[in-house]
């Protein structure tokens, strides 16, 4: 296996994707006592590309280790990014590629890459019942978090109408509550914080109290 320094793993995805390619960014920091150089690449493709994006990963290194898919409300649009590592078990050679792409939200859909890399199954399931996103494909439809009484089209991850509206809204355009606080919410909520106050109290050390 031939290990690519990050700029030639850059120039192997636009070479590859061509005008799918959309934009690239290397970081390197230093880690450990040894202050060892830990690099981070992040590739930002076009959905149509994405498959071919993670074969291409594929072929960096022959079992890459995909450790989650993080996703991110953005407003008009959500934004999956895949993060990978690679190389790792050679040393000072491994680092952390992030695989990024936005959806549309009137098209969340993006295809399973099970096919690829089996093991994706699982963060997959989380995409779709955490943030609405249709994984085409994905050979286990089941959730995999929620209960199966969580309400049907709800997403924890959205911050827009399809979250839960008990959550703080922070999209630009979005007040933080839905609708007014009912009297039920309030006293709840001072519920809540007189326990936590009684808890934190009960946990203080001696010398903590005043």
């Amino acid at each position: 296996m031939e290990i690519l320094n990050p700029e030639e793993i850059v120039e192997s995805f636009k070479a590859t994707l061509g005008s799918n390619f959309i934009d690239s960014k290397i970081y390197q920091r230093e880690v450990a006592l040894k202050k060892n150089i830990f690099t981070s690449i992040w590739i930002y493709v076009k959905r149509d590309a994405f498959r071919q994006a993670v074969d291409l990963i594929s072929k960096l290194q022959e079992y890459p280790h995909l450790s989650i898919i993080s996703s991110s409300d953005l407003g008009d649009s959500v934004e999956l990014i895949y993060h990978f590592a690679i190389y790792y078990g050679h040393h000072l050679k491994g680092l952390s590629l992030g695989l990024c792409l936005s959806l549309p939200k009137n098209d969340l859909k993006i295809p399973t890459i099970t096919d690829i890399i089996p093991g994706a199954i699982f963060t997959e399931r989380e995409t779709q019942e955490m943030m609405g996103v249709e994984v085409v494909g994905i050979p286990d439809n089941r959730r995999l978090f929620l209960p199966d009484d969580f309400p049907e089209g709800v997403y924890p991850w959205r911050k827009d109408e399809k979250g839960p509206h008990d959550l703080l809204r922070v999209l630009p355009g979005h007040s933080c509550h839905s609708e007014p606080l009912t009297p039920c919410h309030s006293e709840r909520s001072e519920e809540s914080h007189t326990a936590q106050d009684r808890l934190r109290e009960e946990t203080q050390e001696p010398w903590e109290k005043k």
